[in-house]
């Protein structure tokens, strides 16, 4: 195990310093831990293929299941993703926050094919938790892709952590720095969603409901009828 640091109750201007040498973990193609909207995540840098291999091999995780990528706002998801209709006004809507989006490559990529298991989808999250985001937004402004791996801190098949120390009892794979927040506000996962087609599908659901996502969609597509006939 690496380093764990405890920020729970700190203020994000205090513990800058703690963010920015996560940031520099990540660009140097070390692994971190952090915590999320829902549950504790694991990630690195997706260019680098040493880490997605070492995030795989922690987890046990089957080589033919994609990882999700967490991005620091629209912007960076523009420049590994295709936004249909529906998919930006989800993004524009739920973003930051617990809905995870399942979307079309671009292609060329500089994504690694191994990250989404050499399929054309990848899957993207604008998360809302302070830290993880900080550290996103950091890695931007130093030049860097702002984005990066966020799988949950847990075996494959086995329940998620909800808290750093949690990552530290559970994960036995060296992670080179785990912060702990504090227990997760929502001990579930996110959402996920894919829009690669005109009906969407939902292939988990969280906090986020099915039912709200469709009244968010009929309201939008109403709305947007009403302003097409005045």
């Amino acid at each position: 195990m690496g380093f764990l640091i405890k920020l729970a109750g700190k203020k994000l201007k205090d513990i800058k310093l703690y963010l920015d040498t996560a940031a520099e973990y990540v660009i140097e193609g070390k692994l971190i831990a952090f915590p999320t909207d829902s549950v504790y995540g694991i990630g690195g840098d997706p260019q680098n293929l040493e880490v997605i291999n070492r995030i795989y091999d922690i987890k046990f995780r089957d080589r033919s299941k994609g990882l999700l990528l967490l991005v620091a706002d629209i912007e960076e998801a523009l420049k590994v993703a295709e936004f249909n209709e529906i998919a930006e006004k989800l993004a524009k809507y739920y973003w930051p926050g617990q809905l995870t989006l399942i979307l079309k490559k671009r292609e060329p990529t500089f994504i690694l094919p191994q990250l989404t298991a050499f399929q054309n989808t990848i899957g993207l999250r604008v998360p809302e938790n302070k830290i993880i985001l900080s550290i996103l937004n950091i890695l931007k402004s130093k030049g860097h892709f702002g984005g990066l791996i966020g799988t949950s801190a847990n075996y494959s098949g086995e329940p998620p952590s909800i808290s750093g120390e949690e990552v530290a009892k559970k994960i036995l794979g060296s992670i080179d720095l785990i912060i702990d927040a504090g227990k997760s506000k929502f001990k579930f996962p996110t959402t996920i969603i894919d829009c690669t087609e005109e009906k969407l599908k939902f292939l988990r659901i969280g906090s986020i409901t099915e039912e709200q996502i469709s009244n968010f969609l009929s309201y939008t597509n109403n709305e947007r009828d009403i302003n097409e006939k005045f």
